[in-house]
């Protein structure tokens, strides 16, 4: 049984082997539920959602916010401090002022990079957790979920599903963020194919997943031409411009969480860095922006 609906700005599949049809149609429309409630609570494009809140009161005062927002912003900012800020979800006026956003992107000028930049970098988001509360220390900061929503919906739909007895699903969001729930009949487990970066019909490799998940950040998703180069959207929040070097980094884990945020670190540092401070526990397979196109797994 497959399954897929639209939430978050992108598409939710599910597959399911099963013998009980309804006991997997309910259990498929209670995990398509979790998402949509957490587009109510991550969205930065839903006005109401608790993250926009934050991102409208936070320069100005304590913003109180539920445990479940907490602790996904307390695991943002463990990411930033390992990554050395490559990873960085205060990088929303950088995505806006390079629209990425919604439009197709465009180059801004210099100026307007170092005034986003003034506005960016995980140090200025305050978390108190005697009160729960969310401070930006300085104006004009805007979080981003781009770099987790997705994976966090994808963990919390396993989840939904494991509690109603589900033994066996491939959950995807865009294809981009993956999760494998036990196997399909007979088989060792979800096999999944990773996209050539530089050609869409062939495959640089193939995995197996079981109770892991996938994700994978690639240039070719999102991205323009302007006076000659071209500017993905995996931003390195640094610096203020579009990460180079790469072409697709894909990470498995076992959170859909790490390893969607994983990803853009892994992309912005490349495979040096990568190859000394990827966590324990992940595995990584990066492909570079080379003449030969060299894909290959971290040591």
């Amino acid at each position: 049984m497959e399954l897929s609906g639209e939430a978050m700005g992108s598409t939710f599949s599910v597959v399911l082997y099963g013998e009980d049809r309804q006991r997997m149609l309910a259990a498929v429309e209670q995990a398509f539920e979790e998402v949509r409630r957490l587009d109510h609570l991550l969205s930065n494009y839903r006005a109401s959602s608790e993250w926009s809140e934050v991102n409208r009161h936070a320069s100005r005062r304590p913003v109180s916010v539920s445990q479940e927002l907490f602790d996904l912003l307390s695991a943002c900012l463990k990411y930033s401090r390992q990554s050395e800020g490559a990873f960085d979800i205060t990088v929303g006026p950088l995505m806006k002022l390079w629209g990425f956003y919604k439009g197709a992107g465009r180059l801004p000028h210099r100026a307007e990079i170092r005034t986003a930049l003034a506005k960016v970098g995980y140090q200025n988001l305050r978390l108190d957790p005697e009160i729960r509360t969310v401070r930006f220390s300085r104006d004009g900061v805007e979080m981003d979920p781009g770099g987790i929503g997705k994976g966090y919906a994808v963990d919390r739909m396993a989840e939904v599903l494991r509690q109603a007895g589900i033994s066996s699903a491939l959950i995807s969001a865009a294809g981009s963020s993956i999760y494998g729930l036990g196997a399909p009949p007979g088989e060792p487990g979800w096999k999944v194919s990773i996209r050539d970066p530089k050609d869409p019909q062939k495959a640089a490799t193939q995995v197996v997943l079981k109770n892991e998940s996938m994700s994978t950040s690639g240039s070719y998703e999102k991205f323009f031409r302007a006076e000659g180069k071209v500017y993905s959207h995996i931003m390195d929040p640094r610096t203020g411009y579009p990460a180079a070097g790469m072409l697709s980094v894909s990470v498995i884990a076992p959170r859909t969480l790490d390893s969607e945020a994983w990803t853009k670190p892994l992309f912005v540092n490349g495979r040096k860095w990568a190859k000394k401070n990827k966590p324990e526990g992940l595995r990584a397979f990066l492909c570079e922006d080379r003449m030969d196109n060299v894909c290959a797994w971290l040591p």
